[in-house]
């Protein structure tokens, strides 16, 4: 999957702008949106205020897998909790356990559409097919509804984010990515992440690949040295709460 460049700045009160599927479409930082939120903002902390504290937000992508117990091993272990984006058909349907066990642990359980189609070549009818099966079967797992999505590649446009709204979801890009579907180099994988990290930064990892999980202790340990605090997406953007539709990217 391609990344769409490099971290910025949260602490800017800024809208970003990025051309995405040839669209022009307004982005906000989470930093962005925590500096923006309004008094009585009522979004969760986390186990930091990450107004004051170094935060990150570990994402992975594209499972739940067979390697996705042993993940969640490590990040109980190391006491972080992550963000996952999941697929639906091949995936929450085949390990529904491991889903209820995302939910149980303290992990933001969210979407990545049915079958990974890219959301921009669909008509409308079939975006929100992606979309809502995945809501559906999660919710029948969990009991709750997912309030974010990814969408597939990072490629979204004014139509996938209309119906993203529709039904609640927020979307989430990123801006360190070690590439990890191209390698299977665990040792790779950790020194792009690390090389790559930023403050208020989401990570874009794969718990699906051979070597991904492996790398998960080293990346935490080497960011936690270096004083980052691993938050979930909405824990990254607390006391602001995701909007539904809104593109969030660092």
């Amino acid at each position: 999957m391609p990344s769409f460049g490099t971290g910025l700045t949260a602490a800017l009160v800024t809208a970003l702008t990025l051309t995405l599927s040839g669209c022009s479409m307004e982005t906000t930082a989470p930093g962005s949106a925590r500096a923006e939120a309004a008094s009585d903002a009522k979004g969760t902390f986390g186990p930091v205020d990450c107004r004051k504290a170094k935060c990150i937000a570990l994402t992975f992508d594209a499972g739940p897998g067979k390697d996705t117990p042993r993940l969640l091993d490590i990040l109980k272990e190391k006491k972080v909790h992550a963000t996952f984006f999941l697929l639906g058909k091949h995936h929450v349907l085949k390990y529904p356990d491991v889903v209820r066990r995302m939910e149980d642990e303290g992990h933001e359980v969210a979407n990545h559409t049915w079958t990974h189609k890219i959301l921009t070549d669909q008509d409308p009818a079939a975006i929100r097919t992606e979309l809502e099966r995945t809501q559906v079967a999660i919710e029948k797992i969990t009991g709750r509804k997912p309030r974010l999505m990814r969408p597939p590649q990072g490629r979204t446009d004014d139509t996938v984010s209309e119906i993203s709204k529709d039904l609640g979801l927020s979307q989430v890009l990123w801006n360190t990515t070690a590439k990890d579907y191209a390698t299977n180099d665990s040792a790779l994988i950790r020194e792009r992440i690390v090389d790559q990290a930023s403050k208020d930064g989401v990570i874009l990892l794969h718990d699906i690949y051979k070597g991904t999980v492996p790398a998960v202790p080293g990346i935490i340990d080497a960011l936690q040295k270096d004083g980052y605090t691993f938050v979930t997406v909405p824990e990254l953007m607390a006391p602001a709460e995701p909007q539904p539709g809104t593109i969030y990217r660092p």
